[in-house]
């Protein structure tokens, strides 16, 4: 059933995910151990329900039990979690990071008791946040423990060599991609093995945040990445999301404080949908495409993406209350690209997306 069907008719629909379950199921003891070898603290190996369904019907009208994440994957701690590596210096005096990337197979929750059979990098969709400032030497140690040959392509600026396309890691095989970071802005990742559209799609993505040298002013900071998942795989989505939960961030607003600087970092990496969407209730903001132009930024409350395309969003919340955020197509709203931003007139500590410090 197509996701305009689905829509129509309120119905549920995962069934033709049995097989890839099963699949998904056996290597899930092989991908836990692939994930403690690279000393990655995740649940590639969570259990649940074998083809849980979910009420997709609920789902549509945003009604449905809360999220938990059975998976091991909590949206709200994956919002503020950047991934410095393991740092070093060289000979040459340059900061040198280095991070473990597996790829692995396992069934990720995209909305409550609906279970996606994803290839992921480091058992989560998406992938870690990696971060690092413009000249550091990045170091990523890619293993592929997962059932298909696999890549890491990183946008931005690097060796032909180092670009991801070349060698094409099979399973059971490993490559060091090396380069320094650059330019500074964010940038997405993700697998650049064939059939693109299959490997993008299945979850092998994420967000690549290099900071300018000196860093930026002091904001409440967070990563939002767009996707879509195509349960029954016919091409169309059936579940849309940031940071892969549908409707999370509805029942759980963000919450910052009124006044207070906030930065986001946006993605888009949904599959089969020629562009996504952000836009923001109540409020403006100022955004700087790409994040390599500081001094260049258009004031708007939507904006655009096509696939790959990223940007950085700064704002202030003048009035306290809830601040509408979703997907200006309605029809990604929705399925599940809808969230809220709080803003509390003073945040007690520990509350609330932290302020993020640079130096």
């Amino acid at each position: 059933m197509s996701r305009r069907e689905w829509l129509k008719l309120g119905t549920v629909g995962v069934a033709g995910l049995s097989g890839a379950a099963i699949l998904a199921s056996a290597r899930r003891s092989g991908a836990a151990r692939a994930l403690a070898a690279a000393g990655l603290d995740q649940q590639a190996g969570a259990s649940h329900p074998p083809g849980g369904h979910g009420d997709l019907a609920a789902l549509r009208r945003g009604v449905f039990g809360d999220y938990s994440p059975g998976d091991g994957f909590d949206p709200m701690a994956f919002l503020t979690r950047f991934d410095y590596g393991k740092v070093s210096t060289d000979e040459q005096g340059r900061t040198v990071r280095e991070y473990e990337i597996v790829a692995v197979d396992l069934e990720i929750e995209v909305a409550p008791g609906v279970w996606f059979p994803a290839w992921a990098y480091n058992g989560q969709v998406p992938g870690p946040t990696i971060r690092c400032t413009e000249g550091d030497v990045l170091r990523v140690h890619f293993s592929n423990a997962g059932s298909h040959p696999h890549t890491i392509h990183f946008h931005g600026t690097h060796p032909p060599e180092m670009d991801g396309i070349v060698p094409v890691v099979q399973p059971g095989e490993h490559f060091t991609y090396e380069f320094v970071a650059r330019p500074f802005g964010v940038h997405p990742y993700h697998c650049h093995a064939l059939p693109l559209k299959r490997h993008i799609h299945k979850g092998l993505y994420g967000a690549l945040i290099v900071d300018p040298p000196g860093g930026r002013s002091p904001a409440r900071e967070m990563v939002m990445v767009m996707n879509g998942f195509d349960t029954n795989f016919d091409g169309d989505n059936e579940v849309y999301a940031i940071n892969t939960a549908a409707f999370y961030y509805q029942n759980h607003p963000i919450q910052v404080g009124v006044g207070d600087p906030v930065r986001i970092y946006v993605l888009n990496l949904t599959e089969f949908d020629p562009i996504n969407s952000l836009h923001l209730h109540a409020s403006m903001f100022r955004y700087y495409r790409t994040g390599t132009r500081p001094d260049h930024y258009d004031l708007t409350d939507t904006v655009m993406l096509c696939q790959g395309e990223r940007g950085i969003i700064e704002m202030e919340l003048e009035n306290p209350g809830l601040h509408m955020c979703h997907a200006h197509q309605s029809e990604f709203a929705e399925l599940g690209w809808m969230s809220f931003l709080e803003a509390v007139p003073k945040l007690a500590a520990g509350e609330g997306v932290p302020l993020h410090r640079y130096g």
